[in-house]
């Protein structure tokens, strides 16, 4: 059972079936929606995956590939939670971050890799702090 949420908590999910593949998108949709470099989404069945607290919002597009795409999020703090399109209404990606244990999530490909941010990749050797750093 993969159970996942927002930062506030008012919105919570499961998901009972197998866990699909998962996948980095550097398309530009992605990174104003995420704030980040990138997306990171986990494919999961439709028909196993439940909204068992809140009720997200959904805000759509048309992607660069034209197909319509729902980003929902949790109304009261904004966090993403799943994506779905009625291109693969069987399918709903879940973000990575909102799973309550992402350790779960092995990403296997990067997608729109062609609007990928320079700054995407860490750089080997830089430093790394465990927490956060001292000033």
């Amino acid at each position: 059972m993969l159970i996942g949420g927002c930062l506030c908590g008012a919105c919570r999910f499961e998901y009972a079936g197998e866990v699909g593949p998962a996948n980095y998108c550097h398309c530009a949709d992605c990174r104003r929606a995420t704030g980040s470099a990138f997306n990171v989404g986990v494919r999961l069945e439709r028909n196993q995956f439940h909204i068992v607290a809140g009720s997200p919002k959904a805000f759509t597009t048309q992607g660069d590939s034209g197909a319509t795409v729902s980003r929902h999020f949790c109304a009261d703090c904004g966090s993403p939670l799943f994506t779905s399109s009625p291109r693969r209404p069987e399918w709903v990606f879940a973000k990575a971050g909102a799973l309550d244990d992402p350790f779960v999530v092995k990403p296997d490909c990067e997608i729109w890799a062609s609007s990928e941010t320079p700054w995407a990749r860490i750089p080997v050797g830089i430093v790394r702090h465990d927490k956060n750093r001292v000033t």
